[in-house]
This record gives C-alpha cells, structure tokens and sequence, in this order.
C-alpha cells in the first residue's frame, strides 16, 4: 500500500485555493499582486512534487528549501494584500492557517532529513 504524502496533499489543496483566491481578485481588479500570490503559492506544491524525483539527499533538502522560500514569500503577499485592504480578515484567516502548517511541515521535513 502506498504511503499517503500529507504535504504533497496540503500543498495541492493550498494551490487551488490560492487559485480561487486569485480569480476573486483579478475580479476585484487587483492584479499585479495577485499574480505575485498566484506565482508563489502555486510553486510551493511544484517544488514538493519535484523533491520526490530528487536525485540524491542534498538534493531533495534543497528543493524543499525552495518551497518553503516560496511559502514565505506567500505568506508576504498575504499580508500585503491584507494591510492593503484586497482582501479581508476573514479571507486571511480562512487560509493563512493552512499556510502556516505547511512552513511548518516544511521545516519539520528538512531539519529531519538533515539530521539523519
């Protein structure tokens, strides 16, 4: 039986509700930082999918590296887009949380592979 991948599943999730997150304010006629949101929050779950076709150990830590620089270069967009009023507390507060876990299954993931 195939063991299930929890942050390859979290970060697809995340991924399409940034998506959708996306759509709503391209509607909203906000459109530089949406695509600044829509190109990182997209690429965490990318980098994921990559680090399972790694070629050696070192490898694989970096390119779970990249994602979680990508996460936190979404977490700044959020915030961002919050301070400017694009979107609202409850928008954030729906997937910031998500978010969150992921930075922190990332550097969980990498501090474990590093130590072993």
């Amino acid at each position: 039986m195939l063991k299930k991948n929890i942050v390859k599943e979290k970060s697809f999730v995340f991924a399409c509700e940034i998506v959708s997150l996306h759509k709503i304010l391209v509607e909203r006629k906000e459109f530089v930082l949406s695509r600044q949101l829509l190109r990182s929050g997209t690429s965490i779950g990318a980098n994921i999918r990559e680090s399972e076709q790694a070629e050696s150990t070192p490898d694989f830590i970096h390119k779970l590296a990249i994602a979680l620089k990508e996460a936190n270069e979404t977490e700044y967009w959020l915030e961002l887009l919050f301070a400017t009023k694009y979107i609202s507390e409850l928008e954030l507060q729906t997937i910031h949380p998500k978010l969150s876990e992921l930075l922190r299954l990332l550097t969980r993931i990498i501090k474990t592979t590093k130590n072993k």
